[in-house]
Formats: structure tokens, C-alpha cells, sequence
């Protein structure tokens, strides 16, 4: 891969990196401790809910901050942009799309044909 592309799928890679960790706090403040939520009953439901889906979203952000800091991993080893199935280098516009991707496009609609 050229230096320039492999610059700029990391800068890519820790803009995101630095938003996940930047919207973290935010998140997990929305998220009420036991008995914290006050108001009759469908209050109440609409807060759990709500609870539920901030769980959620920062259960998959942690999720997204693992694969970016394997793919950082994958940059600093030298070995970032080829798929980790076949070998073969990864579209720039795959990487583009996904820098965090440790596929190609045709390994992961073979391996997830839901994706």
C-alpha cells in the first residue's frame, strides 16, 4: 500500500477512534441508575427503553473502538489494507467506506451473506 493511502485510512481510523471515545461519557450518563427515573408508569417505560437502546449503542461502540484498535494494530505491523481471509489487498473504496475492515468485500458477503 502507499505511505500516502496508509496515512490516511489512519487518520481515518483515529478521527473515529476519537469520536467513539469523546461520545462515551455522553452515553453513559443518559443511562439511569436503579430507581432513578421518576413519573407514572409509561415514564417509566419510555426511561427503560431509552436505557436499553444507550446500553445498546455503547455495547457496539465498544465493539467499533476494538476493531479500529486492531486495525491500528494491523498499520503499525505492516499489514494493514490486506484481507484476513484470502490475503488479497482490500479496496480503496471498501476502505474508504469501512477503514476498520478486516475483509474484502467478496470474503465477507461469502463469510455474511446478511452484510
Amino acid at each position: 500500500m502507499h505511505p500516502d493511502d496508509l496515512k490516511r485510512y489512519k487518520t481515518l481510523l483515529l478521527e473515529k477512534q476519537r469520536e467513539l471515545c469523546c461520545a462515551q461519557p455522553d452515553t453513559q450518563a443518559m443511562v439511569p441508575g436503579a430507581g432513578g427515573w421518576k413519573g407514572d408508569a409509561i415514564d417509566q417505560a419510555n426511561a427503560g427503553a431509552e436505557a436499553e437502546l444507550h446500553i445498546r449503542l455503547h455495547q457496539t461502540d465498544g465493539q467499533l473502538l476494538r476493531s479500529i484498535e486492531e486495525a491500528l494494530t494491523r498499520v503499525r505491523r505492516d499489514t494493514y489494507g490486506a484481507c484476513g481471509t484470502c490475503k488479497q489487498p482490500i479496496s480503496k473504496a471498501r476502505l474508504e467506506a469501512v477503514p476498520w475492515t478486516r475483509h474484502c468485500r467478496e470474503c465477507k458477503e461469502r463469510d455474511d451473506p446478511a452484510a
